[in-house]
């Protein structure tokens, strides 16, 4: 089956709304706005996104989402972003379960799945994180960790539902350290990924599913992982930080 690769820079607690004009100029230099055959997404911080819709304004060369949002509706809930004020500025997609929000605000595969039934809810498309971290992968852990993600952070959703989930396995080893999974080590966990959505959703899921591989993604190893059959595009950290070099990995990916 045919997948639309799909290349979201997520820019982190990075690139305010002045940058973020200054980069959506220069990518738009880049001429990639017709590109057709590449989704492409930008994941800016919540107060960047208003600057990045006005920017693009009526153009869909690039769909926009957030970094995380909340499982809840609405009220005293202070700090937190519902999927309605997601869906009133225009964004499309949500990341959930990065990793660094596993780390560092706790979150469990149980309490991200209530999030992707609440982003699927309101319509938008979620690109749920999963990945171990280099102590799993040595332990021999790396098919346990990844299939108890899958299973549970997509526990609940129909074959159908699951199909439209972007998935973005993101070795947290890979995450910003410069370090990166060989092309044939991400083939194999992505394959993996891929079989535990067919054994639990069913082949017809699992063919449609898109799964992106995130961790240290650059212009100079993107061709080469994008080239691979169950890589089904990227989710890129500080290579996108710059218009030049997010484009450049679009390419590979075209």
């Amino acid at each position: 089956m045919s997948r639309t690769p799909i290349i979201a820079a997520n820019w982190k607690m990075n690139i305010g709304p002045k940058e973020a004009r200054e980069f959506l100029a220069n990518f738009k230099a880049e001429q990639l706005c017709d590109c057709k055959c590449v989704e492409k997404v930008i994941v800016p911080p919540f107060v960047t996104i208003p600057a990045v819709m006005d920017v693009l304004g009526d153009c869909t060369c690039l769909g926009v989402g957030a970094q995380d949002v909340s499982d809840r509706d609405n009220g005293a809930f202070t700090g937190e972003i519902s999927t309605a004020m997601l869906c009133e500025l225009g964004c499309k997609y949500v990341v959930l379960g990065h990793s660094e929000r596993r780390q560092y605000h706790g979150e469990t595969n149980a309490y991200i799945n209530k999030k992707i039934k609440k982003a699927l809810a309101a319509g938008l498309v979620p690109i749920y994180c999963i990945g171990e971290t280099l102590e799993q992968r040595e332990a021999g852990k790396l098919e346990e960790v990844l299939g108890s993600q899958v299973v549970e952070g997509l526990e609940g959703l129909t074959p159908e539902q699951v199909a439209g989930v972007v998935i973005a396995y993101e070795p947290v080893w890979a995450i910003g350290t410069g370090k990166t999974a060989s092309a044939a080590d991400a083939q194999s966990a992505h394959a993996y990924i891929r079989g535990v959505v067919a054994s639990t959703f069913g082949a017809a899921a699992a063919d449609a599913v898109r799964i992106q591989y995130g961790g240290s993604v650059k212009p100079a190893n993107a061709e080469e992982l994008m080239a691979q059959p169950d890589i089904d595009g990227a989710l890129v950290g500080g290579a996108a930080l710059k218009a030049d070099s997010f484009a450049a990995i679009i390419r590979a990916a075209k």
